[in-house]
């Protein structure tokens, strides 16, 4: 078992995003489980130069929504045009069509376009005039939102939210490594210099070897345990699916490959499991406005729920 790819990707990433070590590790281990991720994070910290950076990383097909309350479905999945030669319509490919979607600022978008993106996440395939379109493998999508500029936003529903395996801040870094990156994009955009690492064949094949490293009876148990405790909690009105129990379990894989060990450890599962679960759970309107937040939640979730050993 290899967990040279996943490094090697997330090394080339640090080469243009400095100070994100640890949410680097996380977003190439989503990318190699098959999980998509939402940013929410503010203007300027790296989010788009993270997205160019993987599919560059492995020669990816890449496209980018600026996502508008005018942008239609079509605009992102495609549309059939009538060809006056042929006297039949042809299919022209919209964005979603690549293997690195950038939706950006996707809650701009009116819920009638969000929709657009679901069957993509969830089956990685569009349905256009009834007929289903398969999309380029490994498929990946990056979307981001503003935390803070609320004006002219449509909030993600829940069902949209689950089909996101992790939602992460990049944050800003500190002044240190802040200065470093002037003095990085002096001459030329780091990008500029980014030089693929690995295949997409590659990128796959760590996706198979993800799926030989060992995860014990009790830590399935523990998993499942957690994502129902999350349904249970008082200041829940709709815990986290089972979508979600995939979703810890797939990527607690992925880092036992990263980090090079055969096996999930607990301590792998509560690292990831914020990030995997908060977004996906429904307050109760008065634990909303009492100021509670669903990655309180999961950790407490974490301390209460027995650790196998």
């Amino acid at each position: 078992m290899s967990n040279s790819i996943p490094r090697a990707i997330a090394a080339r990433l640090a080469e243009v995003l400095h100070g994100q070590d640890g949410n680097i590790r996380k977003i190439v281990s989503a990318w190699v489980a098959g999980l998509h991720v939402l940013l929410d994070d503010f203007p300027g910290t790296g989010k788009t130069t993270l997205a160019k950076a993987l599919a560059r990383s492995v020669e990816a097909g890449f496209s980018r929504v600026q996502f508008t309350p005018d942008l239609l479905p079509s605009d992102i999945v495609g549309v059939s045009i009538f060809d006056a030669q042929t006297q039949g319509f042809r299919f022209h490919e919209g964005p979603v069509f690549a293997h690195v979607l950038l939706a950006d600022e996707i809650n701009r978008a009116s819920p009638r376009t969000q929709s657009a993106l679901l069957e993509a996440m969830a089956e990685a395939q569009v349905t256009v005039d009834g007929q289903r379109r398969a999309l380029p493998q490994p498929y990946f999508v990056i979307a981001t939102q503003n935390p803070v500029e609320q004006a002219g936003t449509y909030p993600l529903p829940e069902a949209q939210m689950d089909r996101f395996g992790i939602r992460l801040g990049l944050g800003y870094v500190d002044a240190a490594e802040e200065e470093r990156l002037l003095d990085y994009s002096a001459a030329h955009h780091p990008l500029d210099r980014l030089q693929p690492c690995a295949t997409l064949d590659q990128l796959l094949a760590a996706r198979q070897a993800a799926e030989a490293v060992t995860v014990a009876p009790a830590l399935r148990r523990y998993i499942v345990e957690l994502v129902q405790a999350t349904r249970r909690h008082a200041a829940v009105h709709m815990g986290a699916s089972p979508r979600a129990s995939i979703a810890l379990f797939q990527l607690a894989r992925v880092l036992a490959l990263f980090d090079g060990v055969g096996y999930v450890t607990p301590e792998l599962i509560q690292e990831i499991a914020p990030d995997v679960l908060a977004h996906r759970l429904a307050l109760d309107p008065q634990a909303r406005y009492s100021g509670i937040e669903g990655g309180a939640v999961v950790r407490e979730v974490l301390r209460q729920v027995p650790v196998p050993v």
